[in-house]
């Protein structure tokens, strides 16, 4: 009988969690002996004015990302400076030979700068979070992640928030902008993400650039 094993290096590196990663519901309470009732709570008890909504430790939820984010800068500076001096020397004497013209001096110096900057960005998505803490004034920690794998590379869409149960409606959805905290990371890697960066050898010549 033969065994294949592989060596400790080509072994394959399990991945580093991003700490988006789904929550687990929190496993279920030793069921009580029976009693006789017909309803317990433990075998997950909603009531009617809750209906579905997410409200527990490892609960879904959706996540409606409308992110739009405008922001433009216009710096502007000007500096001007004049300076002078003379010397008159006598008309009698031994000093009666200097010209006039040749003692005068002066200087000028000014600077004009302008600066403009401008980003303009969107995010409209969603995305299934689930509730990873409930906190005792009525708000939870949600967080989740989507990855998708196309033929041009790997995307993915992170989130993490505070939302509040409340603003949970019937749909079991949220809107982004209602939620505090928020981390969202869109990114990816692949052929599209390394053709659309600047090269090394561009990045060090922008670098040693005076201009």
């Amino acid at each position: 009988m033969l065994v294949a094993v592989s060596p400790p290096a080509l072994a394959r590196k399990a991945p580093k969690p991003s700490g988006f990663e789904a929550t687990l519901p929190v496993a279920p309470a030793e069921q009580p002996p029976a009693g006789g009732a017909i309803f317990n709570v433990t075998t997950g008890y909603a009531p009617l004015y809750a209906g579905t909504r997410a409200a527990r430790v490892g609960d879904p939820l959706t996540i409606l990302l409308i992110e739009t984010t405008t922001a433009s800068k216009s710096v502007s500076s000007k500096s001007q400076k004049g300076g002078g001096a003379s010397i008159t020397p006598p008309t009698a004497g031994i000093l009666s030979f200097l010209n006039p013209n040749a003692l005068k001096a002066s200087s000028t110096s000014s600077f004009n700068g302008q600066g403009n900057a401008a980003q303009t960005s969107s995010l409209n998505s969603t995305l299934s979070v689930t509730i990873a803490e409930v906190r005792s004034n009525g708000t939870a920690l949600v967080k989740g992640e989507k990855k998708m794998l196309v033929s041009q590379g790997d995307e993915w869409v992170r989130f993490s928030g505070i939302v509040r149960l409340s603003d949970i409606d019937a749909e079991n959805q949220i809107a982004s902008t209602r939620v505090a905290d928020a981390r969202i990371e869109y990114t990816g890697k692949g052929a599209l993400m390394r053709s659309s960066r600047q090269g090394w050898l561009g990045q060090f010549f922008n670098m040693i650039s005076p201009f």
